[in-house]
């Protein structure tokens, strides 16, 4: 088939009690990666318990199982770092281990914080979550794109609407660029100029893809280059 594979980091849930928990990976994620013609696959965390982390994972970097990581992203072309309400340790690792080696990386919403903390980075809980965390709308506010941007050439537009759904915002980010910001100021596109194409967004374009061409792009440009690669 040669089609591009694509690794998408399983989450776990940090608000479920459940006796058992479980790897997870959004339907929506999943889709977006096969409907651009790409094959997805789950990468998974060797530990067997969960490394729950915010700014300060480097605590916890010791433990990962980095060998077996390793051995799941050797089976892919790319790999996306998905949103939600949680972060771990091995999410970071990955995302600084795929900087390190050049490897495409898409981080979505939390997976934009993952990328910032990779490499140094520190995020900060916004003032008004109320406005951006607006869980059921489709669309909320625009954002203002840099034009000498990496991000700009996948959507080539000045301005797009996107959906909001986040509590926290990156505070400094190192090796990396804020290229597209809301009206408070708040940074919704980080790229790297130097990688193939290590980029996060705040928002949710998995949520968008199938109505909004801006929003696909975003994977196809994403999956054309795991595919060249």
């Amino acid at each position: 088939m040669n089609k591009p594979i694509i690794g998408i980091v399983a989450k776990h849930d940090i608000k479920s009690e459940k006796i058992r928990t479980d790897s997870l990976i959004r339907d929506e994620v999943k889709q977006a990666v096969f409907d651009n013609d790409a094959i997805a696959i789950g990468i998974l965390s060797p530990n067997d318990e969960i490394q729950y982390t915010v700014d300060d994972w480097l605590k916890c970097e010791n433990d990962i199982k980095k060998p077996e990581i390793i051995e799941q992203i050797n089976m892919c072309d790319g790999i996306i770092l998905q949103g939600g309400n949680s972060n771990e340790a091995y999410e970071n690792w990955i995302a600084k281990y795929c900087y390190e080696n050049d490897i495409p990386v898409l981080g979505l919403c939390g997976g934009q914080n993952s990328i910032v903390r990779a490499l140094g980075g520190t995020t900060y809980k916004i003032k008004n979550p109320e406005k951006h965390n607006r869980q059921r709308e489709q669309y909320v506010h625009n954002i203002k794109i840099d034009k000498n941007s990496k991000f700009y050439d996948i959507v080539g537009k000045e301005e797009v609407m996107v959906n909001s759904r986040h509590n926290r915002d990156i505070d400094n980010c190192p090796k990396l660029e804020k290229v597209a910001f809301c009206e408070d100021g708040y940074a919704d596109v980080i790229e790297s100029k130097d990688k193939l194409f290590y980029l996060g967004t705040r928002f949710h374009p998995e949520s968008l893809y199938k109505i909004d061409d801006n929003m696909n792009n975003i994977f196809k440009k994403f999956i054309e280059v795991c595919k060249n690669n």
